[in-house]
């Protein structure tokens, strides 16, 4: 009898074991997302837009590291979509990248295409958005990547983990405005509001039903994943009368320290640490977000508020609690963006290495700014002196194709649809922060750089001061990167690198090249296909401050680009 109970116990042990080796291993997840038209009402008015599944902001997103993401899109809708997954590094699964023309054509009226990919080494906030035209006003939501099962953040656990998403409310049609601004040549209108979770709060008309509510206990710690969706603003972020811990950019960890004010470029996403007050305060706390601001053109100059709440409120009617403001810095403090920014530093940990590449194979100087275009014969353009605006990296303004450029890059159909040639250094050097040159004309192309299997990159972006010197944040699709430098005027090859920090440089997807400065920036391109890289910057995209990296395939089988799946979207 004893060794039946021996046996029956070590039976349960066993299966015990292999339950929790199961729920430890990587599962696949399914979700459906329905392209569709949905009216919505903010600051009194009302238009029907493009959603997923009918909500603004979308669906969360929700996995572990190593999960198998499928997800189903299917359009319902009479826009040509296409989602991204911003900052899935989609590692051999460029497929499911997202950009329109870049990695996929866009999924028409009626059709549908599975995103099939597998999240590898990566866990935190992200987010998942449009990527086609300015869809993606709309169409966002968070992309939350849980730590392994029994794997525990890298500090406190927190009470609750709360995503708080920024974006922008336009009155009209953000389409139509793009499309106005592309005829004319001129700026486009900028949008009437800024929003936390879609809500643009009590600062605005008509408005104070539509207000983002934190409600929070006193003495936990809250994680607030904070992600920048605006079209076209960076944000200051704080919430009055409370200190903010950083303690993850990009899904990147790096090494926490305090703050009372964040700024996120569109693109990046930051996790913080809220630590409420021990007893309830008697008070509300307001919190909110207003743009940083660098360039000349006209900007929503407005603010989002949401209110943080205490629970278990002495006072039975909230609304009678006085009411704390945080104060944001000038919407043209470059000083405060700069040190925070020197601020953000990579864990670098045992478990979490900060991998920088020490030997580098090629070295890259991209300017990335703005210029112009000539105005078409017999027509008047609205841009500067009656050109159109434009916008280059290396004064190539990228020319969208009509066809994939990955399926033509992988069919070997390449002719007429892209050049290989794209410039590793401008092609005339000037005064880049100076006295901008007489001539501000763009050339138009379609080039790429092409980079061999695991080519060790060490490329330096530059702002220009034509039109104006700007913060342009780029986001790099497929990889992470280091940022190894940042500074201001010209970049200086023989002396700026010796100030480089190889040792704990924060890596992330998305970087504000500084205004009338410089970026350097180091990542290892061990992921073949074709990879965007475009400022954030919604209006700067749309006039060409984009390129795309083509990443050949190395020796071994796993170093492959993987075969189009069979419902790829056809042009």
């Amino acid at each position: 009898m004893e060794g039946f109970v021996r046996m029956l116990f070590s039976v349960v042990v066993v299966t015990a074991l292999l339950l929790s080796a199961r729920s430890a291993v990587a599962i696949t997840r399914n979700y459906e997302f329905n392209i569709q038209l949905q009216n919505v009402t903010r600051l009194c008015h009302t238009r029907s837009m493009v959603t997923v599944n009918g909500k603004f902001p979308g669906p969360r997103i929700v996995a572990r590291e190593g999960d198998r993401l499928l997800i189903k899109v299917t359009n319902h809708g009479s826009n040509n979509i296409s989602i991204h997954w911003h900052g899935i590094r989609q590692l051999r699964s460029g497929w499911a990248d997202g950009p329109a023309y870049v990695t996929q054509c866009p999924i028409q009226t009626g059709q549908s295409y599975v995103y099939n990919y597998t999240v590898i080494g990566q866990r935190g906030t992200l987010f998942w958005h449009a990527h086609i035209s300015w869809l993606r006003a709309t169409v966002y939501g968070p992309l939350i990547i849980l730590p392994k099962l029994h794997v525990p953040y890298p500090f406190a656990k927190p009470y609750k983990e709360v995503p708080i998403i920024f974006g922008e409310w336009f009155n009209t049609d953000p389409e139509a405005i793009i499309a106005q601004a592309t005829q004319t040549g001129g700026g486009p209108n900028v949008s009437d509001a800024y929003t936390f979770n879609g809500l643009p709060g009590p600062l605005y008309n008509c408005s104070a039903k539509d207000t983002f509510k934190l409600k929070v206990k006193p003495g936990k710690t809250y994680l607030l994943r904070l992600i920048n969706a605006a079209l076209n603003d960076e944000l200051f972020f704080s919430i009055a009368n409370h200190t903010l811990t950083v303690v993850e950019a990009d899904a990147i960890y790096v090494k926490p320290f305090d703050t009372e004010t964040l700024i996120l470029a569109p693109g990046q996403t930051t996790n913080v640490l809220l630590n409420t007050k021990s007893k309830h305060p008697g008070a509300n706390f307001l919190m909110s977000a207003r743009p940083y601001v660098t360039g000349q053109g006209t900007f929503d100059n407005s603010t989002v508020a949401g209110i943080l709440e205490y629970e278990s409120s002495p006072v039975s009617e909230n609304s009678n609690l006085p009411l704390f403001k945080p104060t944001l810095p000038s919407l043209n403090d470059t000083s405060f963006v700069t040190r925070f920014s020197n601020r953000l530093r990579s864990l670098a940990s045992s478990q979490f290495p900060a991998n920088v590449p020490q030997k580098i194979d090629t070295h890259l100087f991209f300017t990335v700014g703005l210029g112009t275009s000539p105005c078409e014969k017999n027509k008047t353009c609205q841009g500067p002196n009656g050109t159109r605006f434009a916008a280059s990296i290396n004064n190539v303004s990228f020319v969208q194709p009509n066809v994939a450029l990955l399926q033509s890059h992988y069919s070997g159909q390449s002719n007429g649809v892209y050049s290989p040639y794209f410039p590793s250094n401008p092609l005339h050097w000037f005064n880049y922060t100076g006295t901008p040159p007489n001539n501000t004309f763009v050339s138009n192309g379609t080039k790429l750089m092409v980079l061999p299997f695991n080519t060790s990159v060490e490329l330096v972006m530059q702002d220009t001061s034509i039109l104006g010197v700007e913060s342009h944040p780029l986001h790099l699709h497929g990889f992470n990167f280091f940022v190894v430098g940042q500074g201001f005027g010209n970049y200086d090859p023989v002396n700026d690198p010796k100030n480089f920090n190889l040792v704990d440089p924060i890596e992330r997807n998305t970087i504000g090249v500084p205004s009338g400065g410089w970026v350097a920036i180091r990542f290892l391109a061990d992921n073949p296909g074709v990879w965007f890289m475009h400022c954030h910057l919604e209006v700067h995209t749309s006039w060409g401050l984009k390129m795309a990296w083509l990443v050949l395939d190395g020796k071994l089988p796993n170093q492959k680009l993987l075969p189009p799946p069979a419902d790829l979207p056809k042009c």
